[in-house]
């Protein structure tokens, strides 16, 4: 049975060590992999309560981040009432176990529980099996969009 909690500080090693799987299992799929993060992002969003993680037994499962807005990706619908999930990165010992099932359910009640409408996600680049994978979880595809540049 696993468990979801808000990540802490002490887990960031692991989290780092979940996205450096993460983007080397990308690389093996032949998709765009993650930049690297900066840890003072994943600092941020343990401090704002927005940093999870899904526990099975003593071992991290999955680690994802959320936010209310995200108005790069999200345009003119980041005024929709939405919960953003970003970055599921997965255990290797725990791939193929449907965990965004999991956390589509979870994403449900936590969704309601702050008055959002939509669960949204995105994935980068043309990651077909991915796209694929979310559809299967129950999203639907809204297309392909190249991100403005910021500066």
């Amino acid at each position: 049975m696993t468990t979801i909690l808000n990540s802490t500080k002490e887990d960031i090693p692991e989290i780092f060590r979940l996205y450096g799987l993460a983007t080397v299992f990308q690389a093996t799929k032949g998709s765009f992999v993650w930049p690297a993060f900066e840890r003072s992002l994943v600092e941020e969003e343990i401090a704002a309560r927005h940093q999870w993680k899904m526990i099975d037994g003593d071992t991290v499962a999955c680690v994802w981040a959320t936010t209310f807005s995200d108005p790069q990706i999200w345009e003119e619908k980041n005024a929709d009432p939405a919960v953003y999930i970003h970055r599921i990165a997965t255990n290797p010992d725990h791939r193929g176990e449907n965990l965004v099932l999991q956390i589509v359910g979870w994403a449900k009640q936590y969704a309601k529980a702050n008055n959002k409408k939509y669960i949204r996600l995105d994935t980068v680049g043309n990651n077909l099996g991915l796209i694929k994978h979310y559809r299967r979880c129950g999203f639907e595809f809204l297309g392909l969009f190249k991100l403005k540049r910021r500066y």
